[in-house]
């Protein structure tokens, strides 16, 4: 169900506010570009900054302006089990098609509460959920073997892996079974993740190439690896140079360059150096985006 290329959709702000026209504007442009499904309100929407009216307010305009013709995934994560509940509840309610559910931070839970927790959330809705890994950034992994418990359940459907670990993919398909879905969440590393039998990538770097990173997400789906890694050698540089900082404010500043959305990020972020911009240029122009 959930395959092929799905930016981390950026989150645009105008004078600190919520810009839900460039949002709309953006899930046409992605449409029209190829993209496969959407992901708003992940860490690269900015989820940590947003209130919990306009966490909810994205989720509903994604979803309304994509208007079924490809999938939503709502982050509804936290390191609060009652308030990841109710955004799952929430994306439920305005029509998700799925819920992106991280591995609480900061709480630094055993694998015994990751299992209550993404029990509670799975409980709480009919949506498919995509368990989040992100280690780098919560604090805590879940193995492959809670993983698989928790593939038993029916609606636990899928991960977004960012550990960078290309043996877990392997790893996971044994624990998990070979209709568990795996999505990549870092750019860099979704040939070799594909390869290992992966079937997507939830990128930061396709909010800024979209049609690039469709058409390399289908050729290795297709098994078209040669074809793919021509692909993966325009984008690499660009992969690199968004997150020489934190990537969605490369994103953001990639996508203004090519007239997109303003480059505006919430504190604790801030703009990027001149010496990044400088490199995300030449990445731009190394991709054939930017003249």
């Amino acid at each position: 169900m959930f395959k092929g290329s799905y930016p981390a959709l950026v989150t645009p702000f105008t004078n600190g506010e919520l810009d839900l026209e460039t949002l709309k504007k953006l899930v046409e442009w992605h449409i029209g570009e190829g993209t496969n499904g959407f992901v708003p309100v992940g860490t690269t929407g900015e989820s940590p900054t947003l209130t919990h009216t306009e966490h909810e307010a994205v989720v509903e305009e994604v979803v309304r302006a994509a208007a079924g013709r490809v999938p939503v995934i709502a982050g509804a994560g936290s390191n609060n089990t009652l308030e990841s509940i109710r955004l799952a509840q929430h994306a439920e309610k305005v029509g998700a098609s799925a819920i992106l559910v991280v591995t609480p931070y900061y709480n630094k839970p055993t694998q015994r509460g990751l299992i209550a927790h993404f029990t509670a959330v799975h409980d709480c809705c009919n949506l498919p959920i995509i368990i989040y890994n992100i280690p780098a950034r919560s604090i805590v992994d879940m193995t492959p073997e809670t993983m698989g418990e928790l593939a038993r359940l029916p609606r636990i459907v899928g991960v977004k892996d960012a550990t960078a670990d290309l043996a877990r993919v392997s790893q996971q398909r044994a624990a998990c079974g070979k209709e568990f879905i795996q999505l990549s969440g870092e750019d860099a590393t979704a040939l070799g993740f594909n390869a290992h039998g992966g079937q997507g990538c939830i990128s930061v770097t396709a909010n800024v190439a979209p049609r690039l990173c469709a058409e390399f997400q289908a050729a290795t789906l297709a098994g078209d690896f040669a074809k793919a890694l021509d692909y993966q050698d325009r984008l690499m540089p660009l992969h690199e140079a968004i997150f020489v900082e934190p990537g969605l404010v490369g994103a953001k500043y990639a996508m203004s360059r090519l007239g997109l959305c303003g480059e505006e990020v919430r504190l604790p972020l801030t703009g990027l150096n001149d010496s990044t911009k400088t490199q995300i240029d030449a990445a731009l122009r190394h991709a054939g985006l930017l003249s």
